[in-house]
C-alpha cells in the first residue's frame, strides 16, 4: 500500500454521502492506498491547505480553484473528476407550487444560501439566465441556512434556499413545499477532488486510486437501496434519523445530483464558470485546461 496520503473533508453535508460511503466501504483501500480524511478548519482553509501542504488532496467545489485563480494566474491548483454532478440547492415555499417558474420568486422575501459562495452564484445565473430581474425580489442574504428555516417557520420568509437536511425537515414539519430543485439545471460541475498540479505529476496512481475508489462507491451508491446507503454512512450524521437519512438520499440521486461518470465535461465546468463570472465572483475566464487535468490512466 503506497504511503498515507491527506485528504481533506471540505465540509460536513449529506450532499458529500459518495465520499462517506467510499470510506466506509474500504473502497479506497481497496484500491490500493491508504488515505486519512480529515475535516478542514474551513471552507476558505481547504484550498489553502494544499498549496501550503498541510493536506494532499480535498474534495470540495472547483469554485474554489477558480477562485484562487482569478486572484492568482499561477496558482497550483488543478481539479480532477465531477462526483457532485449539480446543484444540491432547494427552494422551499409555503404552499404547494407544482408548476414553478422563477418568475414566482418576484415580489417575494426570499432567504438566499449563503453560508458558501456557489448556491447564491449559481441561482442568480438561473434567474439571469430566465429574464428576471434580481431587484424584484426581497433578498435576505445575511442568514445561515438553520437561521433562513427558523425565519422561513416564523413567517418572516416567502421562499428559502437550501440543502439537506434542512429542505427535508420543513417539508415533514408541514412548513414548507419544495418548489424547485436546482440540480434541473443540469450538469454544473458542483463538487471533484482538487490537489496541486505537482502532487499530480508526482502521484498519478494515487489520483487514479482515488478515482477508481469513489467511482466504486458511486456505482454502490446508485443501485443500492436508499435505506442501506442511510445505514453505512449514519455514523456522519448522528443527529438525522436512518429513514430521514434514506429520504434526502432518494431525492438527491433522483435529482441526478451524484455523477455517474467520473468525467469531467468541459460544458459542466464552463456552466459553473459562467455562474461565478455572472455573479461577480470572479473576473477571469480561465482555460479548462488550466484548472482541470485529465488522470484518467
Amino acid at each position: 500500500m503506497s504511503k498515507p496520503i491527506i485528504l481533506y473533508e471540505n465540509m460536513r453535508t449529506v450532499v458529500y454521502v459518495p465520499f462517506y460511503l467510499a470510506i466506509v466501504r474500504g473502497d479506497w483501500a481497496a484500491m490500493g492506498i491508504d488515505v486519512r480524511v480529515q475535516t478542514s478548519p474551513s471552507t476558505s482553509e481547504t484550498a489553502q491547505g494544499l498549496i501550503d501542504g498541510r493536506a494532499d488532496v480535498s474534495w470540495g467545489g472547483p469554485m474554489r480553484v477558480m477562485l484562487h485563480h482569478d486572484r492568482d494566474r499561477d496558482c497550483p491548483l488543478v481539479c480532477f473528476a465531477q462526483i457532485v454532478a449539480r446543484d444540491p440547492s432547494i427552494l422551499l415555499g409555503r404552499e404547494a407550487n407544482e408548476h414553478f417558474r422563477f418568475a414566482d420568486l418576484v415580489g417575494k422575501r426570499v432567504g438566499a444560501m449563503t453560508d458558501v459562495p456557489t448556491p447564491w452564484m449559481t441561482l442568480q445565473d438561473d434567474l439571469g439566465r430566465a429574464g428576471i430581474d434580481l431587484s424584484a425580489i426581497d433578498w435576505v442574504m445575511d442568514q445561515s441556512m438553520p437561521e433562513n428555516a427558523a425565519a422561513f417557520r416564523a413567517g418572516e420568509l416567502d421562499v428559502v434556499q437550501t440543502f439537506e437536511p434542512h429542505a427535508d425537515a420543513l417539508v415533514q414539519s408541514g412548513a414548507g413545499h419544495i418548489w424547485h430543485r436546482c440540480a434541473q439545471r443540469g450538469d454544473s460541475c458542483w463538487t471533484s477532488f482538487y490537489t496541486t498540479r505537482a502532487f499530480t505529476e508526482k502521484q498519478p496512481e494515487t489520483c487514479q486510486a482515488l478515482i477508481g475508489g469513489i467511482e466504486r462507491a458511486l456505482a454502490v451508491l446508485h443501485q443500492d437501496d436508499p435505506k442501506e446507503t442511510a445505514k453505512a454512512v449514519s455514523d456522519y450524521f448522528p443527529d438525522l434519523v436512518d429513514e430521514n437519512l434514506a429520504r434526502m438520499i432518494e431525492g438527491y440521486r433522483a435529482s441526478g445530483l451524484w455523477a455517474r461518470t467520473t468525467e469531467l465535461p468541459v460544458t459542466a465546468f464552463a456552466r459553473l464558470k459562467a455562474a461565478m463570472i455572472s455573479g461577480g465572483l470572479i473576473s477571469y475566464d480561465a482555460p479548462y485546461d488550466h484548472l482541470v487535468t485529465d488522470m484518467t490512466e
